[in-house]
């Protein structure tokens, strides 16, 4: 394993400038271990995070020397394009693994500075917070009477971050004209794609480390103006919704917030995916609501097809190998999607979702017997009789329709998925329920 050859040396008065706390040697060798533990994709110049520690052996110094000079110069980001799950895509940035261990340098000398400054009610890339507070607080301040949501989604926000707007919001706080130019420097660093290098005049490409902390240094401006008028918010990164007595006052704060956001901001509220509404029809970071007055949390339906849409593949794969080693591949998947959505209180979807999934195994099951003499055969072998298994292995019927049959349901039983590594969707759910109680 590859060693930094680090010094031990402090620098006079670290906390004078921000640039000078991030290279010191300390805090570079804790940016390349959570860089490292990261690990990530190579950037344009191809270096992967294991070179880096070679690089980094006999570059050290060179390194903080150009840093502090004002000589370093990002390289344009690598320009990746990921399919998003409500369709289109989202653009992704991914620095080099050098760019990388800068700016996660700077993140952990900046994240001290404005983490104080951020509101309560905010919970995306923040330490110590995250989803599940934020669905708890959105469901307290239904069960207060909240029983109106304004929901606001924002066009692009990573994309269409104006660079004068964030910079000033950062040299608030941050008086360091090093630090300042550098962060600067990373906005504008550019994109490589197919092997030309684009100008970035706006946006925050994500895929650095520094990107979500610089979303909340702007957006925190408008978490100040919500709390200043007396609103009922919840935010998680561009997701943000507000919560309200009346259809009445939600159609005015969505007016208003939206004038602030493209007026002060210059953001563009999406307005395909915000609108006023009930929480119930809606969904906030996946969860959605019972109606009742004590609301209970619940899986949206939206996340359900998400779910299928992601296992599907993985289960089509199942059919060219064991069915043991296709549902040890699955695994892993449900039980990161339940502990996801442990929170809920009401199980229909996971009861749903795991009848769904048995069936698709039992597709696999029905495809890899494939022949009519070798269903005959598996069927009886499995306890049905000689002239129903040769009525269903025959019945002409296909894959779907007879993985739901009776005759399917006996031939593979659920007990036997469970034998071969079997995860069962809901059981997992009520087994964190327990332990969590």
């Amino acid at each position: 394993m590859e060693q930094l050859l680090l010094f031990d040396e402090k620098l006079e008065d670290p906390g004078l400038f921000v640039l000078e706390e991030a290279v010191r040697p300390s805090n570079l060798l804790k940016a390349y271990k959570r860089v490292k533990r990261n690990r990530g994709a190579p950037g344009p110049d191809g270096m992967t995070v294991k070179e880096l520690g070679v690089f980094l052996n006999f570059n050290l110094e060179k390194l903080r020397t150009s840093l502090l000079s004002g000589d370093y110069q990002p390289q344009p980001v690598r320009k990746k394009e990921i399919s998003k799950p409500g369709g289109g895509k989202r653009k992704l940035g991914i620095p080099s693994v050098l760019d990388r261990l800068v700016q996660q340098a700077l993140l952990q000398v900046l994240t001290p500075i404005f983490e104080p400054t951020f509101s309560e009610r905010s919970y995306g890339f923040r330490p110590g917070r995250g989803t599940q507070d934020a669905v708890l607080q959105a469901r307290d301040f239904v069960a207060q009477g909240n029983r109106w949501v304004v929901d606001i989604d924002l066009a692009k926000f990573f994309d269409t971050v104006n660079h004068d707007i964030l910079m000033s919001r950062i040299a608030r706080k941050l008086k360091d004209r090093k630090a300042l130019r550098l962060i600067r420097q990373f906005l504008k660093a550019g994109i490589l794609a197919d092997g030309l290098v684009e100008a970035t005049e706006e946006g925050t490409p994500q895929g650095g480390p520094l990107s979500p902390l610089l979303s909340n240094i702007l957006l925190n401006e408008l978490d100040q103006e919500l709390e200043s008028r007396g609103h009922h918010f919840c935010r998680y990164a561009d997701d943000a919704n507000i919560y309200v007595r009346t259809k009445r006052a939600g159609e005015r704060v969505m007016q208003s917030v939206t004038k602030f956001l493209e007026t002060r901001l210059k953001l563009r509220v999406n307005p395909a995916k915000s609108a006023v509404g009930r929480p119930w029809k809606r969904q906030f970071l996946g969860y959605t609501m019972t109606v009742a007055r004590q609301p209970k949390l619940r899986v949206s339906p939206d996340r359900e097809k998400r779910l299928k849409k992601k296992l599907r593949p993985l289960l089509r794969a199942g059919r060219g190998r064991s069915i043991s080693d296709s549902l040890r591949r699955l695994a892993p998947k449900i039980k990161g999607w339940v502990s996801y959505f442990k929170l809920c209180d009401v199980k229909a979807a996971f009861d749903r979702l795991d009848s769904w999934l048995r069936r698709r195994i039992r597709v696999i099951f029905w495809r890899q017997w494939k022949r009519y003499k070798t269903r005959l055969k598996e069927m009886v072998r499995r306890g049905i009789a000689y002239e129903r298994a040769k009525k269903s292995a025959g019945n002409g019927r296909g894959p779907w329709w007879n993985s739901g049959a009776s005759h399917m349901n006996q031939a593979v039983p659920t007990r036997e998925l469970r034998r071969l590594g079997y995860v069962s969707i809901l059981e997992e759910f009520q087994r964190l329920k327990c332990s969590t109680g």
